[in-house]
């Protein structure tokens, strides 16, 4: 018995792959060695003399801004002039800390991924581009890196700090309250005790499952011809992706382990806002939103084992369930609106990623039926691989299918947002619980409403799809009518 003829291509395919790689790898690699001291003294040397010139002149002008502005307190202007000084010598250790490694990454990583993309579609002389590209381009973007952060750190922050220090009249007035600071201070301190050694632990014992979960993935593209793996021109890149993988796990993880310390310092605010007992329960709650948040990330079982106690006495869930339910019993008399909980779709928790794939998947269906039509030019096709961006395909077009969703959610009475199965509804309460979900479902869930009660007609229906796909342009849209 024959073994498949696809299989026999994969692998056949995947034999001749890798001299290839390794080939551009090595050279990458040679490229990458010898311009790597000069780019990193390069950046070390001018971003360290931009924080060390720039330094005494930062003190004396962030002071003076914070002393003179009227957006803040007295109370909040000497707690920032303590808490000041540490801030500046971390800035001072870290930025020279970060030039260093920035400039060790940037001159032996750039190379290597300048010899990849020597090898695109466009290219006429390959093997030239294959030797020079990333050599002289590496020196002049460190140069060009070191100028855009003497930008930032002279023009950028010091327009900050006039802004801070001229406000509007009727700007935000800001003051802290000295009752809760202390115990805000202390719960703090514990939070980032508390955290930054359990969370680390948490993404270590999960940084391996990460890793060959990675791993799996991309050999399975690259021996399919799938996913990164599709095109030619990115084999060589999805190639380099297996072997930087390790590195992106362990970025991972560090990341972790910084961002667990504001996760524990976010305990003086819920102090602050809440009570100390409210603080002590977000502390013990920080390690299962954690674990929560890296299962869905990692694609594992959701839920967690650790205790998840209530940190706060108004969650934010009432307060926009509330608006909602005020709004929409207000919107229409003609057609009356639905708030109650849907029995007629199951209710299945969405994760982020899902939901981004189903909007990727419905652009790429309107986006194939538009392109046959006219709608969607040859000239919108070029400016949004051109990188010049295509008003129509980069904003209309997820416009577009959201308001499809809208329409059809308004046409099926659904209380939530029904996506374009039919099927799946998404609702308050199986929404991804990320607070960007929150912010963009209730503005969605009041504009369903209005259209319900608007009960357009099929010509105004897809008069509005068009304006919305065309950004609003009366005389395009009228092209197409």
């Amino acid at each position: 018995m024959e073994p498949p003829r696809e299989i026999l291509s994969s692998i056949w395919n995947f034999i001749v792959f890798l001299p290839y790689f390794i080939g551009l790898l090595v050279l990458g690699t040679i490229k990458g060695v010898v311009f790597c001291p000069l780019v990193c003294l390069i950046m070390t040397i001018g971003n360290s003399a931009i924080i060390l010139g720039l330094w005494p002149l930062h003190i004396a002008w962030t002071y003076y801004s914070i002393l003179r502005t009227k957006q803040m307190g007295p109370v909040l202007k000497i707690v920032l002039c303590i808490c000041l000084p540490a801030t500046l010598i971390l800035w001072l250790v870290l930025g020279i800390a970060g030039s260093i490694l920035g400039g060790a990454l940037y001159g032996f990583l750039s190379p290597i991924f300048a010899t990849f993309d020597a090898v695109g579609e466009r290219k006429t002389n390959m093997l030239y581009h294959c030797f020079y590209d990333g050599t002289w381009d590496t020196v002049k973007g460190s140069c060009t890196v070191v100028r855009d952060f003497g930008d930032v750190c002279y023009h950028s922050y010091f327009s900050v700090l006039d802004d801070l220090r001229q406000g509007a009249p009727d700007v935000k007035y800001y003051e802290i309250r000295l009752l809760p600071l202390p115990g805000a201070i202390i719960a703090c301190s514990l939070g980032i005790v508390f955290d930054f050694p359990l969370v680390s632990l948490i993404a270590i014992c999960k940084s391996p499952y990460m890793l060959f979960k990675g791993w799996h993935r991309l050999f399975h593209d690259l021996i399919g011809r799938e996913g990164p793996f599709l095109e030619t021109i990115c084999v060589p890149f999805a190639g380099l992706a297996i072997l930087l993988w390790p590195l992106a796990v362990v970025g991972a993880v560090l990341g972790s382990m910084v961002s667990s310390i504001f996760l524990g310092a976010y305990a003086g605010v819920v102090v602050y806002q809440e009570s100390f007992w409210f603080g002590l329960c977000y502390i013990v709650a920080s390690l299962a939103i954690y674990d929560e948040y890296s299962n869905d990330i990692l694609d594992m079982p959701e839920g967690s084992c650790f205790p998840r106690p209530k940190y706060q006495k108004d969650p934010k869930l009432t307060k926009t369930t509330s608006r909602t339910t005020s709004f929409s019993g207000s919107t229409s008399v003609r057609n009356p609106l639905s708030r109650g909980i849907s029995f007629n779709h199951p209710m299945v928790d969405l994760k982020p990623l899902e939901l981004l794939d189903r909007l990727f998947k419905e652009c790429q269906h309107h986006g194939e039926i538009f392109v046959s039509e006219g709608v969607i030019t040859q000239q919108d096709i070029d400016d949004a691989k051109s990188g010049k961006g295509s008003r129509v395909i980069s904003i209309g077009l997820p416009a577009y299918c959201v308001l499809q969703a809208l329409l059809r959610s308004a046409k099926a009475n659904s209380v939530g947002i029904l996506l374009n199965d039919n099927v799946t509804e998404i609702t308050s309460t199986n929404r991804p619980k990320d607070t960007f979900y929150e912010w963009f479902l209730n503005p969605f869930l009041i504009i369903k409403d209005q259209i319900k009660a608007e009960n357009l007609s099929e010509e105004e229906e897809e008069y509005l799809g068009r304006l919305v796909l065309l950004n609003g342009d009366p005389c395009e849209v009228e092209k197409f009518k």
